[in-house]
């Protein structure tokens, strides 16, 4: 059961992994950090925030430029995924336009 439940997990995150030179990507950062700590790592990488969710360690950001996403984890973020990916799962009413 555990490797059944560790595949889906890794063909997932393939799957759902965000291209490079993508717009608009989901940030993941570590889980105990408070929107606050998200905020800051997210503009010290010079992503614009699309969209906050209902997870306060995870953002909805537009990259800036080619080398945005490689920012992204420098600033902490554990992995940048397809937004679609978490539309259905993590929506909160507030959006940052």
């Amino acid at each position: 059961m555990l490797l059944l439940i560790a595949s889906f997990i890794g063909i997932a995150g393939l799957s759902f992994q965000a291209r490079p030179g993508a717009e608009v990507v989901a940030v993941a950062f570590p889980v105990w950090w408070d929107s606050q700590q998200a905020f800051s790592a997210a503009a010290s990488a010079n992503a614009a925030i699309v969209r906050v969710t209902a997870v306060p360690s995870l953002l909805v950001v537009r990259p800036d430029g080619a080398e945005g996403l490689a920012r992204l984890h420098e600033a902490g973020a554990w992995f940048v995924i397809d937004p679609q990916a978490i539309a259905a799962c993590f929506t909160n009413k507030a959006a940052i336009y």
